[in-house]
This record gives structure tokens, sequence and C-alpha cells, in this order.
């Protein structure tokens, strides 16, 4: 099976078992993220964290970001543009455009460019599988892989996905594909033990 084909099998599997978490399940959850947040590798000089707005069966983030904010940082939200753009927004609690279910909802606001993630001290992204070396599988779109490509070098770039999803066998693996440093899940923040070389 080539690496396309098994990224498929695995999304398909993955995305299934969340649509059978409950909206209740998914709130408590990014209560749990709220509540784990001085576990991160928080950026103490640049205070500045990228980061995203959930979707669909995706762990609620809201509480999370108002936990971020509440301590003081700058927070940058995806704005997906048309076609294969990059760009970040401010996020300053509300309004929130709505984007309708298929796209996450944005901040509104200025879009800043691509290079805006340089000012991150922090990415806390999507997954829906991370592995030990920390090769995350996502939705597809390589959004995240080209928006990573100008994060400052070093920058701790962690996935937000479920215990589960952290998977105990390597994932397939493309020559674009850049590997996260670490996860958090409602159990806690865990660093990649053993990077991608």
């Amino acid at each position: 099976m080539e690496p396309k084909d098994s990224k498929q099998a695995l999304r398909r599997n993955v995305i299934a078992k969340r649509k059978a978490t409950t909206i209740t399940e998914r709130r408590q959850a990014g209560e749990a993220l709220a509540r784990g947040i001085d576990a991160l590798p928080l950026p103490r000089q640049q205070r500045t964290v990228a980061t995203f707005l959930s979707m669909g069966s995706e762990i609620e983030t809201r509480p999370l970001l108002h936990a971020l904010a509440e301590q003081g940082y700058r927070i940058l939200l995806p704005r997906l543009g048309s076609g294969l753009d990059i760009g970040w927004g401010e996020y300053s609690d509300l309004p929130i455009e709505d984007l309708g279910m298929h796209r996450p909802q944005e901040p509104s606001g200025d879009t800043l460019p691509a290079d805006a993630l340089a000012q991150a001290g922090l990415v806390l992204l999507p997954a829906l599988l991370v592995d030990i070396h920390g090769t995350r599988l996502g939705r597809g779109g390589g959004w995240y892989d080209r928006a990573l490509a100008h994060c400052a070098p070093g920058t701790p770039m962690v996935a937000i996905c479920w215990p589960w999803e952290v998977a105990r066998t390597d994932l397939p693996r493309e020559r674009h594909d850049i590997p996260v440093t670490g996860t958090f899940t409602p159990l806690g923040y865990s660093p990649i033990a053993y990077p991608q070389a």
C-alpha cells in the first residue's frame, strides 16, 4: 500500500472513532487541556503562541485559548484564505467568523502573512495521529506542513490530540512531513522521546 493510501485508511479509522465522542466529552477534554497548560513548553520571552480553533469532532480548544489569553499570551489562529494561501489572525476572544462545518472558524480582523508564524514561541496544532518519532497525520491538505516552514528554528511544535491518537507504531511518512516535538492530550503534555532524524 502506498503511503498516501495508507494515510487515507488511517484517517478514516481515526475520524470514525472521533465521531463517536460526545459534545460533552469534547468540552471536558478541552477543559482538561486548559488546566494542563503550565506543563507545556510555553515561551517565557517571545509571548506569542500559535494554535487553532477546533471544529467538528476535535477536542474543544476554546478553553485553552481563554487560558492562554488569561496568562497574557498573544494568540495567532489560522486564516485559511483561498487555495494554498497561508495566513494568520490574532485572537481577541470574539467575534469569530463562522465559515461552516467544513472549515474552521477564523478570527475577525486583519490577516497576517505566513511569516507571522516566526513570531510564535510555541505552535499548538491539530493531529489525527502522532507516532513516537513525531510524525503527524493531519487531515491531508498539507496546510500545516507549508505553514510550519515559517517557524523560527527550534520552536516547539506540539500536536493536540486524544490520548488514543498517540500511535505506538510508526506512521507512514513523506518527505514534506514536518515532525512535531510533543503531544498534548487531556492527560497532559509529552515531549517526543525519539525525534525523527
